[in-house]
């Protein structure tokens, strides 16, 4: 049985639980199920380079207007990111290596929390996403400019 405290919404653990009682390890399922899909996905791009063509489809924004959509290059930047080639992930699509940094360290925060009993609260608010939206648009733009050809995957 649990208590939950409402003054710190803390989960605390009936009298007699242990630690790393099956709770605990049942609250972690999520996340570490999360981890695993993940994980493969990243084992998967890694294992079929996207750099041959015929392994993935052609994106569509590219395929038909020849215009660089936010995504291109993502997968690209995934099988740099598994092969430790920092560089060229970055080359290949840096929006994307920022979202690869965001998720981690958003995951682990979730496992601590999660591991303490405390929920995941995340509220991003209108100003956050209407930031990411222009963050993505800002990159999408200047990717397709003369300029920008170095964000070019």
């Amino acid at each position: 049985m649990r208590r939950v405290n409402a003054e710190s919404q803390r989960v605390t653990p009936a009298p007699g639980a242990a630690p790393g009682s099956a709770a605990t390890l049942r609250r972690l399922a999520v996340p570490g199920g999360i981890l695993l899909a993940v994980a493969a996905a990243f084992a998967y791009v890694g294992t079929v380079d996207p750099n041959e063509p015929g392994h993935y489809p052609a994106c569509p924004l590219l395929r038909y207007t020849g215009l660089y959509c936010p995504g291109c290059g993502g997968l690209r930047s995934a099988h740099a990111v598994v092969h430790g080639d920092l560089g060229a992930a970055l080359g290949a699509n840096a929006l994307a290596v920022l979202g690869y940094l965001v998720f981690a360290v958003l995951w682990t925060v979730w496992v601590v929390r999660t591991a303490r009993g405390r929920p995941m609260d995340i509220d991003p608010g209108p100003p956050l996403l209407w930031g990411l939206g222009a963050l993505s648009l800002v990159f999408t733009v200047v990717r397709n400019l003369p300029f920008g050809g170095w964000l070019h995957p």
